[in-house]
């Protein structure tokens, strides 16, 4: 008998392709995803089951189908895909809450993987080079989506303490970005002119929105218990990036850097939070090692020709919301 796996979030463009990527494979015989939205389109090889993660009703979708693995990809990354900041803050903690609380109580599941983001880390003049998974954040998220995934892992880390017969890996994602895929890092680069924190350069790392997929679903076939940082090789300065990308550019002083940042965008997609505007000005540097001996996956692109991926993409092709 093949796997049964439930992966959340299906009806946004990452979680949605996860879905079918996994149904594609052999080795998986059913796939179910789950949202509170209909996807667009139907999802190729994965049966819908339109629920909300938040109601504990999700138990008895995870029990009746004997699912053995979760990917949880429900977590939003700006208010505006929620409609507000409240909403946001409750799918994201509330929804994982009662996730695990559904996965603690269906004793057929034995691997849950998580997509959270590197944004754990903060940011801050007091950073490493580069932040390994043992390491504790300098400066601690305070606000919006980096601040709800810790929050998150921390409600993961105890699901792993009170179930350790279940296979728990959390993968902390570098920027996601790419020729199909819309984010908020995309967004701030789609600007018709990029504001930059006057004095500053930081650096940057993406993941392309295929690797990052691939990590996902090497996580699920070759379940690996633990946090791994998953990233592109080397890094991008800012100025770097923002010079590949020929749009204009505008130095702000910090103070005034959101004020300025919103009044530039019209999809509203792009996020001038307190925590991006730390990342904005001091960067983030992760290491990969155990990604590579542990979790055993390579990423094909570097975040130089991620980024440039997503710059080549074609203009009159549709992109997706993460």
């Amino acid at each position: 008998m093949g796997r049964t796996v439930l992966v959340t979030g299906v009806s946004r463009y990452l979680g949605g392709r996860m879905a079918a990527l996994l149904a594609a494979d052999p080795g998986i015989s059913s796939v179910i995803g789950v949202d509170v939205v209909v996807p667009d389109s139907p999802i190729s090889g994965t049966e819908f089951v339109r629920a909300d993660i938040r109601n504990p009703v999700i138990a008895k979708v995870m029990g009746e189908a004997g699912v053995d693995t979760v990917v949880h990809m429900g977590v939003i990354a700006t208010p505006k895909q929620a409609g507000g900041r409240s909403t946001m803050k409750e799918i994201n903690v509330i929804g994982t809450m009662q996730l695990l609380a559904a996965c603690q109580r269906t004793s057929s599941v034995r691997s849950v993987v998580v997509k959270s983001t590197a944004a754990v880390y903060g940011s801050g003049p007091k950073d490493p080079a580069k932040f390994t998974e043992d390491m504790e954040p300098k400066h601690t998220p305070s606000s919006g989506w980096a601040k709800d995934s810790v929050e998150v892992e921390t409600y993961v880390r105890g699901f792993a303490r009170r179930r350790p017969d279940v296979t728990v890996t959390t993968l902390r994602f570098a920027s996601f970005i790419g020729p199909r895929v819309q984010t908020a890092t995309g967004a701030y680069f789609s600007l018709p002119v990029i504001p930059t924190v006057l004095g500053f350069d930081p650096r940057m790392q993406f993941i392309h929105e295929d690797d990052g997929l691939e990590a996902i679903r090497c996580a699920v076939l070759r379940p690996r218990r633990g946090t791994y940082n998953i990233a592109g090789d080397g890094v991008l300065l800012l100025s770097q990036a923002i010079r590949r990308t020929r749009r204009a550019t505008i130095a702000v002083p910090r103070l005034f850097f959101s004020t300025v940042g919103r009044s530039l965008g019209t999809t509203g997609l792009a996020d001038f939070s307190p925590e991006a505007v730390r990342h904005l000005t001091y960067g983030r540097g992760l290491d990969t090692t155990a990604m590579r001996q542990i979790l055993g996956f390579e990423p094909t692109w570097t975040s130089e020709e991620a980024f440039m991926q997503f710059l080549r993409r074609d203009d009159a092709r549709e992109v997706a919301v993460a």
